[in-house]
């Protein structure tokens, strides 16, 4: 079983390609806000942010043992986060200048070692928003999910 991050900036389009993956590949889905909701956790300092990002990899986790694939979409702005998470599927939702939120803009560090070859993806705001790309997006992924 597989994990996939879905990563970016706030309004980047996570949510509407989870959405559309978790339909092709029958994944467990937590989103960030959700999972925030659900623990009442609305920190975003540092501390609250590793936390948050705890939480997420260990619903995650869960997801796996119980012989399912998770899909988590939340901004996981530090590379830190990222290496802590360890996803078998990185996608970066790379459509946005700026997001909505002058502290995660100022945070959140460019990915590195991102590589489509190696099975990750970058979506770029050149190749992504309209919701025929997300489907066409959601199939291709999909397909590397069930390899």
């Amino acid at each position: 079983m597989k994990t996939i991050l879905i990563f970016g900036l706030p309004g980047s389009g996570k949510t509407t390609l989870a959405k559309s993956l978790c339909e092709k590949i029958d994944a467990d889905w937590y989103n960030a806000d959700e999972i925030r909701k659900a623990a009442d956790d609305w920190d975003f300092s540092d501390e609250g942010r590793l936390r948050q990002c705890n939480r997420m990899h260990t619903l995650c986790v869960d997801s796996n043992r119980e012989g399912r694939h998770a899909v988590a979409d939340f901004v996981c702005p530090r590379n830190e986060y990222r290496e802590i998470f360890a996803p078998n599927i990185t996608i970066w939702m790379n459509t946005l200048e700026a997001g909505r939120f002058d502290d995660t803009n100022q945070i959140f560090e460019s990915p590195e070692g991102l590589k489509v070859n190696d099975g990750d993806f970058v979506i770029t705001k050149h190749e992504w928003w309209n919701e025929e790309f997300t489907e066409e997006w959601a199939k291709l992924i999909a397909l590397k999910v069930n390899k």
